[in-house]
């Protein structure tokens, strides 16, 4: 499971002219899920997400997390984040889980988080053609690949 995490100032999913999310202070999120993928991936990407500590504090030091601020999370499925770029020019999604896998992972992971914030997280719409906006601020964008977590 791979998220990038951006710290924004607001973010926003637009299906079919149509705003299905929206959100101020807090986290847009980006998942990409392959098959190996599992409940402990989940458990574990977010606990680090919602603990994450880079929201500015009163010194303008980056220590506090979504949970310290009350922040806001929107999540996006990203299948095009485990893109292989090793040959040619056209990207293989091969490595990401297919909808039928994907779908009750992306799910899990949604009611995870908002377990783990103690609050509604907003989505996109899985598979969707989205048009997603956010004011990056920072900008900060984290990196974060469970396969790493070791």
């Amino acid at each position: 499971m791979k998220a990038v995490i951006q710290r924004v100032s607001k973010a926003s999913v637009t299906i079919e002219g149509e705003r299905v999310a929206k959100i101020q202070q807090g986290l847009l999120i980006l998942l990409g899920i392959v098959n190996e993928d599992n409940q402990e991936d989940i458990k574990w990407l977010s606990n680090k997400i919602a603990n994450l500590r880079i929201f500015n504090d009163d010194e303008g030091v980056m220590n506090k997390s979504l949970l310290d601020i009350n922040g806001e999370a929107i999540v996006v499925s990203q299948f095009t984040l485990h893109a292989s770029t090793k040959k040619g020019n056209r990207p293989s999604y091969i490595k990401a889980a297919k909808p039928d896998v994907a779908i009750p992972l992306y799910e899990k992971f949604v009611q995870q988080l908002e377990v783990n914030l103690e609050k509604k997280v907003q989505t996109g719409q899985f598979g969707a053609d989205m048009k997603v906006e956010l004011l990056n601020d920072g900008p900060v964008t984290i990196i974060i690949d469970t396969k790493d977590k070791v």
